[in-house]
């Protein structure tokens, strides 16, 4: 299998790397050249300058910022890729666009899955993502190999689309969580509460949750180095808010959560962990 990636971002670039580790990467791209000549040097495989360095791959990989850098990629794939070969698109973008996608590639014999995925960078650098993906079934085995490089979980939660509707419910519970563990943090530091024994307290019983678990200790240091930055959760959050809108469905944890990591970007603080919520909840 000869595998392409488009994408090396904090997470792509592990991503990539895990891909190469298995033997199956063979050319990179990045909307940086330097950044993809950087990777491809220190790989040993090929730094692609156009779209047409990927026309001998099985698949390739995007993992890019937003809907319009996925149809972007995917128009020019569309012209260079041999029938039969998959795209894979690990993006966080709007069902709509997953399926559009996979229009534009169908046309030419191109299979296409959306794929986000869930874990950060740690889950990334750490070959651990959950995986969920819609499309083709067959589409999935082809391209099951190179997932297995850096997923923990791989799940066909149906056609296509299917991959990015579950990544918005995710997207939902995500921003919930971080509402909910940084205003009670918040709440603890006021009341006193020390935090070495906050912590594995609230740890040890129905509280208990992934965020709180990485990232409780630092953002009460006031450490906020990215695992998921607060303008990507910002961008995912206004997709989230068209679905949920279109959907009919109560969306107030959206809308709170939007409004609040719009504060955080409007403040210069985009590039910030997620948990760098913790600083409107204290109330500055």
């Amino acid at each position: 299998m000869h595998v392409g990636f488009i994408g090396l971002g904090a997470m792509g670039h592990s991503m990539a790397g895990h891909l190469h580790a298995n033997g199956l990467l063979s050319v990179v791209g990045n909307r940086t050249q330097t950044k993809a000549q950087a990777f491809a040097a220190d790989k040993g495989v090929r730094a692609a300058t156009t779209h047409a360095d990927f026309s001998d791959g099985d698949v390739v990989m995007l993992c890019v910022s937003m809907d319009a850098d996925v149809l972007q990629n995917v128009e020019a794939l569309a012209a260079v890729l041999k029938p039969g070969s998959v795209v894979v698109d690990h993006s966080t973008v709007s069902v709509d666009t997953a399926r559009r996608a996979r229009d534009l590639l169908a046309v030419h014999g191109i299979g296409f899955i959306d794929a986000p995925v869930s874990g950060g960078v740690e889950g990334a650098r750490n070959g651990k993502l959950s995986v969920m993906v819609g499309g083709d079934a067959n589409d999935l085995e082809k391209v099951r190999p190179a997932l297995e490089a850096y997923a923990l979980r791989i799940t066909h939660m149906g056609a296509s689309g299917a991959g990015q509707a579950t990544k918005a419910v995710n997207q939902v519970l995500v921003a919930g969580i971080s509402e909910a563990v940084c205003e009670g943090l918040a709440l603890g530091e006021k009341l006193g509460l020390e935090a070495e024994k906050l912590l594995p307290t609230l740890m040890s019983g129905a509280a208990a949750n992934w965020f709180l678990d990485k990232r409780g200790a630092t953002m009460l240091r006031g450490e906020f180095v990215p695992g998921f930055k607060c303008a990507h959760l910002h961008k995912d959050l206004n997709i989230v808010h068209g679905m949920a809108t279109q959907a009919g469905i109560r969306s107030s944890v959206i809308e709170m959560a939007l409004a609040d990591y719009a504060e955080l970007v409007a403040r210069g603080l985009g590039d910030e962990d997620t948990s760098a919520l913790i600083r409107l909840k204290r109330g500055g």
